[in-house]
């Protein structure tokens, strides 16, 4: 390998589209999940309970289900580039109209719609990354990706419960302030991605000649021992048991990510009901400080020591039981640092798992599995908050709910350590598409 051109060509990658991805992932999950803070004020408002809340965080997921797979389909027909700058751009738009709901029912649609506006981005950058970044570096190029998702909740949520505080400015609500605001980045950004984004290395001007050799030379070797390959049709990854095994531990996990994230601040606001929304909102920041740093140091950890297997399934497993251990904790010191942990290692395992499937997968199959993948725990959203926040009506606690989120966790660890052993060598004639039919 020439050291040289290796070290330069990563420099560039990611000075050039690192920084760009990590900003438009937070954006997307400021628009996302900043329902978790205006619901601080807007189920006073709308006359919101903690099930119809739930209801309104899973109508998001049904349209992103419905339309996710879809959507990377499109994308590889008409390119990364164009696709991720018109989700971007209708998903602002449809954001930011959200200040305008008076109803549970039109927020229940327009939830819906920003589902539908937003489907395929993740998957679809995901895709991206696995076709710029060589699977040596890749798992360090997704966890400064996800970062862009951990620094939504880092930074986004003061940010959030800040625009807050200008309720009855113009006699506006502050949440709706919160929406409006909040929808306008990503519009911009839409824009920005049709020149800052290339097609492929083949169109990036600021690669040279030898750089783009060396980096497309990689990334056909690192494609060619896939298991699931570019002559390999969508339909038949899907039914790849690697790709359903890969989908059951993003789903698990899921429970994680997706419910604490969406009731974090409330969780924290049962606990502290004496504080203020924006100490609250500060509070939920926490634990997404430890996500970001466990998701870098186990990314960078993985890649030195080229291992996946432990680095995937362990944080999943840490995660639960520190879950699990925080709900019968009385202590509400020790409890929140416990939350912190769950949170953290939740994340943690982020940039291994999709690491792992891409080196698993290649081409147009990559890109519907990778959305069939993320569509399956999307599943989550759909049926986790509503559950929740009726667990939490007829309970009056999120305990019980909790534990249900803690299961998962410990499960998807256990799954996520055997799927992603490396696999066995074949024997000679024996081909990755052959296991693909026998599958």
């Amino acid at each position: 390998m020439n050291t040289d051109l290796y070290t330069t060509t990563l420099r560039q990658l990611n000075a050039k589209i690192i920084p760009f991805i990590i900003i438009c992932y937070f954006v997307a999950n400021l628009d996302k999940t900043n329902i978790s803070i205006a619901a601080l004020q807007m189920n006073a408002d709308l006359g919101l309970t903690a099930s119809m809340y739930g209801l309104g965080v899973g109508m998001f997921y049904i349209s992103y289900i419905i339309f996710e797979i879809p959507s990377n389909i499109i994308m590889t027909k008409v390119g990364a580039r164009v696709w991720i700058a018109r989700i971007m751009i209708t998903w602002g738009i449809v954001s930011a109209g959200m200040s305008l709901v008076q109803t549970p029912t039109q927020l229940y649609v327009m939830r819906f719609l920003l589902g539908m506006a937003e489907a395929g981005f993740t998957p679809g950058i995901i895709y991206y990354i696995s076709c710029w970044f060589p699977k040596s570096n890749r798992a360090r190029a997704m966890s400064f990706f996800y970062m862009g998702s951990v620094m939504a909740s880092i930074i986004g949520l003061p940010i959030s419960g800040s625009i807050l505080n200008m309720h009855g400015i113009a006699d506006i609500a502050g949440w709706r302030w919160l929406f409006a605001i909040e929808g306008i980045p990503a519009i911009v950004l839409g824009i920005m991605v049709l020149w800052r984004l290339p097609q492929s290395p083949d169109h990036a001007a600021w690669l040279s000649t030898a750089q783009k050799g060396w980096l497309k030379a990689q990334l056909a070797q690192d494609n060619a021992g896939v298991e699931v390959g570019t002559n390999h049709s969508w339909t038949s990854a899907l039914k790849n048991k690697t790709v359903l095994l890969l989908s059951l531990v993003w789903f698990l996990q899921a429970f994680g990510s997706i419910g604490i994230t969406l009731f974090l601040p409330l969780i924290i606001k049962s606990m502290a009901s004496d504080q203020s929304n924006l100490v609250v909102s500060l509070l939920a920041a926490v634990p997404f400080i430890a996500a970001c740093l466990f998701m870098y140091l186990n990314g960078r950890h993985s890649d030195t020591t080229n291992e996946r297997s432990w680095h995937l399934g362990l944080p999943l497993i840490i995660s639960g039981l520190s879950l699990a251990i925080a709900i019968y904790t009385s202590n509400l010191l020790v409890a929140y640092g416990l939350l912190v942990l769950t949170v953290g290692f939740n994340f943690a395992l982020t940039p291994i798992f999709w690491a792992v499937t891409t080196e698993k997968l290649a081409g147009v199959a990559a890109a519907a599995s990778i959305a069939f993948i993320n569509t399956v725990a999307n599943f989550v959203g759909l049926g986790l908050p509503p559950l929740l926040g009726k667990i939490k009506d007829m309970t009056n606690s999120y305990h019980y709910g909790l534990l249900i989120v803690a299961v998962a966790l410990i499960l998807g660890g256990i799954i996520g350590v055997l799927v992603s052993r490396p696999a066995r060598p074949q024997a000679p004639g024996h081909s990755a598409s052959a296991s693909l039919k026998q599958e």
